[in-house]
């Protein structure tokens, strides 16, 4: 079997799962790690038998490496991405693609004239879950499409993590943290988006960590908490979408909801990769809970690099690809802009719904 070798930049929490999994995979071939911390990367090499742990300018050298993950945080996604396509490797990164349209922009241009694939997270529209639910709707359980609601409401993540600022810095907020989970899950059940409208506000301005080791220490907020948008899909269908890190009580809110003609389908948590799946038809009295016909309900982060991985060996498409996360990264903004300025937001991006992936595929793993 054919082998792609791969390398992963950014050894911090996240890079656990994707050493895991990319082992999993048998056309994959994972070589080597790099880290700004060199120690990092060693001690995550020898945790999961990578090969070998170096500098990231040692990676990039690296002439049998023939894709980079990058995992780097996400104000360092568009350089690194970058410098890998300079160095003649496609890349697959960490969500959001880049922080800025124009760092987005930038990286589609770049791959295009290397004549190199972009690939980005998330990958979670791929696992059992979502593909249960896509197959639903393609198969007409729910009749045509009218509209969908989703909701991300928290209370921020001062509350648990250990290090929260960036969340509440240019590029952080709920729309760009989980946004892309669920817009990357509107997008793969729906199909593109056409038109934004938006409100969105900084409901505290400064906001003190309470978890450790930073409890009391203060935060200043420069991006929005508070989001809230119509989406009008190409198809016709309308959305709503809120996203929230200012919720100090909780929600009972589904995170999404699909109505069609003939029913309403419920989608699960788009940063999950499986269940549940339930639906109600027209006249039906509750909702029913579906079987997932797909495998990957587990922590299947990396699923998307694989898919990837053929693309790149045996030519074809592939689903979690730049094209998708550039639109999702131009709808984050769009609320953005809709809200400061007061007027819808007119995308100037689009790209095609990914093709589910057929049951035979998955309904083994």
């Amino acid at each position: 079997m054919k082998k792609l070798k791969v390398g992963i930049i950014g050894c911090g929490v996240i890079s656990s799962i994707y050493m895991e999994n990319a082992q999993k995979f048998d056309h994959l071939e994972l070589n080597a790690c790099a880290d700004l911390d060199l120690q990092r990367a060693q001690a995550q090499a020898e945790k999961y038998g990578v090969p070998k742990a170096c500098t990231v300018e040692e990676l990039l050298s690296d002439p049998d490496i023939q894709l980079v993950i990058n995992l780097t945080i996400p104000k360092a996604h568009a350089a690194v991405c970058i410098q890998a396509l300079e160095a003649g490797k496609h890349v697959y990164t960490e969500k959001p693609l880049a922080v800025t349209r124009e760092e987005g922009q930038q990286i589609l241009e770049t791959a295009k004239k290397r004549q190199l694939l972009v690939g980005s997270a998330p990958d979670t529209f791929l696992g059992a879950g979502i593909q249960t639910a896509i197959h639903l709707i393609e198969k007409g359980e729910i009749g045509e499409p009218i509209g969908a609601s989703a909701f991300m409401i928290g209370r921020g993540h001062e509350h648990w993590h250990p290090d929260p600022a960036f969340y509440y810095d240019i590029g952080g907020g709920p729309m760009f943290d989980m946004g892309p989970y669920y817009l990357t899950a509107l997008v793969s059940l729906l199909g593109p988006i056409k038109r934004i409208s938006g409100s969105a506000r900084i409901s505290y301005p400064e906001r003190t960590i309470i978890s450790q080791p930073k409890a009391g220490t203060k935060i200043n907020v420069a991006t929005p908490t508070h989001i809230s948008g119509v989406i009008d899909f190409a198809s016709g269908a309308i959305g709503t979408i809120t996203t929230s890190f200012d919720a100090f009580g909780g929600s009972s809110l589904p995170p999404i909801e699909i109505y069609g003609s003939e029913g309403t389908l419920l989608v699960p948590d788009p940063n999950t990769f499986g269940g549940p799946v339930k639906i109600r038809k027209r006249d039906e009295k509750e909702f029913v809970e579906v079987p997932l016909s797909y495998g990957y309900s587990q922590n299947s982060r990396g699923l998307g690099v694989a898919d990837m991985a053929k693309a790149i060996l045996d030519g074809g498409k592939f689903r979690a690809n730049g094209d998708m996360a550039y639109h999702v990264l131009e709808a984050m903004h769009g609320f953005h802009d809709a809200s400061d300025n007061g007027t819808h937001y007119h995308m100037e991006s689009t790209c095609e719904r990914p093709e589910s992936l057929a049951v035979e595929q998955q309904a083994s793993k």
